[in-house]
């Protein structure tokens, strides 16, 4: 039977040099209140000191769920190994953890979410480690960064191997002391269930991790109920497991979100209780995205401008046509904005976010929309790395887990950094020029590697307010220009490598450009390859 006891008795269990996995992403499912006990124990005793934590994808936010900031103190905190990092604004002040790396005050490393999953299964299971081509050519790669995000580096986390005549990345796994997850209820034994939460983030990998290599296993809650009033089919994580329960009733569902059900699948919000997109210039990157769509598809999306597509299909009435998957695990719905994105309302389905990866990692999928920081002379796209406002990104997440296999990938994002642009008339004006430019000769980061894409024939969009452009094997071609914008004073005189641009140069529709739905029709949808002895039994 687990043993109810308070945050700060949880944070006493808790030796120096341990090793700590932690399970959330950024406020949803975060055990704040436990976190914030280990950072008061530091404060007051000393202690614990060098730990080194886990965090598959972002604990904490910059809104009020502090997470990971609870333990950036020097001393306390030796080294992180994140799928990625808390990050907000550019005009908002950094997180602790960001100033920690800067200043090489922790070795910092950033490992793809999904590979530091599977890291914590193969540590479960007494296994060595992972081998993935997950990463191969990015900045994962120890021939490129090996994942560090500093100076401040330790043990390698990852190397190159070859087996059966190909290369390959090894990650060895690491075996943590301590699991600190979180869910909604416990009961008396410790079995755990997730009714009021919005994803399931691993706790279970975590907590086996931990408990098979003679670990602790701390699970914060909402609440303790009675033994044998759970049903078995709802419990998540067992009791055998847990070691120690603790209730923090006022617990975040999510970033700013105390609690709503429609998050967690428990009802069904109506439709018009969405808002849409404002008009803008985003919102028409938006809808340009959206007519690379296909009706009956299943497609990944990503935090930025792509993840307004789904209020623009909402809006068309086309709702439902697109199946939208999220890295923590919502299949179907509206995923919410902003930085409570990884949540879906109305969600037909909520998958562990471990299993989820594992779809990811062999392109089930079939497309992805995500965002860009730079994009290289060679097609790279960089989204990991920003030295000069490093928490405006929280590294690389699932994204080096979702495109070294996808098929197809709409990259979206603004032409040039700091311009003013505006719509009028059906057109695009820069009203006032960027002083940065996005397209550069070579990215800060690999995040996405341009030409390992070439060469496996992948299909490779870049979506922005002033033209279209499609990565080739001879490089970047302006394929599609938007009404307003001139070709070589707006685009071509703002790259810092020549674009090629295609002889059958296309404007795009004015209708992306008007404050009112755009009539959109998606692409008619693959039929599915039925094998052929299932035909014959048909």
């Amino acid at each position: 039977m687990s043993k109810r006891i308070t945050a700060k008795a949880a944070a006493s269990l808790i030796e120096d040099g341990s090793v700590v996995t932690v399970s959330s992403s950024s406020g949803l499912g975060c055990p704040d209140a436990v976190l914030a006990a280990i950072g008061e124990r530091f404060e007051s005793s000393g202690h614990p000191r060098a730990l080194t934590t886990l965090h598959p994808i972002a604990a904490g936010d910059m809104y009020g769920i502090r997470g990971i900031d609870h333990l950036a103190k020097p001393g306390l905190l030796k080294r992180t190994i994140c799928g990625s990092y808390p990050s907000g604004p550019s005009t908002s002040e950094p997180p602790a953890i960001w100033r920690m790396i800067g200043e090489n005050a922790v070795e910092a490393y950033n490992i793809p979410s999904g590979i530091l999953f599977d890291m914590h299964r193969e540590a479960a299971a007494g296994r060595p480690g992972v081998l993935t081509k997950v990463g191969l050519e990015t900045f994962v790669d120890p021939r490129q960064f090996g994942c560090a995000m500093n100076d401040n580096k330790g043990e390698p986390v990852v190397r190159v191997e070859n087996f059966a005549g190909e290369e390959w990345l090894f990650f060895p796994a690491i075996r943590p002391n301590v699991a600190i997850i979180r869910a909604t209820s416990a009961d008396e034994r410790g079995n755990l269930t997730f009714e009021h939460e919005g994803a399931f983030l691993g706790a279970l990998e975590q907590a086996m991790a931990a408990h098979n290599n003679g670990g602790v296993v701390i699970a914060q809650v909402k609440r303790e109920v009675k033994s044998g009033t759970l049903s078995p089919q709802d419990v998540r994580v067992p009791g055998i497991l847990v070691d120690y329960v603790v209730v923090a009733s006022d617990q975040m569902q999510t970033t700013q979100t105390a609690y709503d059900p429609a998050i967690s699948g428990e009802v069904f919000h109506p439709l018009s209780h969405f808002e849409l997109a404002d008009f803008g210039i985003q919102k028409a990157i938006a809808r340009r995205v959206a007519q690379e769509l296909a009706d009956g598809t299943a497609v990944n999306l990503g935090f930025g401008i792509s993840a307004n597509v789904p209020r623009i299909l909402l809006e068309e009435g086309l709702h439902g046509a697109v199946t939208w998957v999220i890295e923590q695990g919502a299949v179907g719905g509206v995923p919410l904005l902003d930085f409570a994105f990884g949540c879906s309302s109305n969600a037909e389905a909520i998958m562990p976010s471990t299993h989820l990866f594992t779809y990811f990692q062999a392109g089930g999928f079939d497309a992805s929309l995500l965002s860009f920081l730079e994009i290289g002379q060679d097609g790279s796209v960089n989204v990991s790395r920003l030295s000069a406002r490093p928490h405006v990104t929280a590294g690389a997440g699932g994204f080096v887990d979702i495109t070294s296999h996808a098929k197809r990938i709409v990259f979206s994002g603004l032409f040039k950094a700091g311009a003013k642009v505006g719509l009028h008339d059906d057109k695009v004006q820069i009203e006032k020029e960027g002083k940065i430019n996005k397209l550069v000769r070579n990215v800060e980061h690999v995040s996405f590697s341009g030409p390992r894409a070439v060469a496996a024939g992948r299909d490779i969009l870049y979506v922005t307010e002033r033209c279209v452009m499609r990565l080739t094997s001879a490089g970047i071609e302006v394929t599609e220009i938007a009404p307003g914008i001139e070709l070589e004073r707006d685009v071509l005189a703002h790259a810092d490598f020549p674009l090629l641009v295609s002889p059958n140069l296309k404007v795009s529709d004015a209708a992306l450009y008007r404050d009112e739905p755009m009539g959109l029709h998606l692409h008619p949808g693959k039929p599915r390859q039925v094998p052929e002895e299932a035909a014959r039994a048909a």
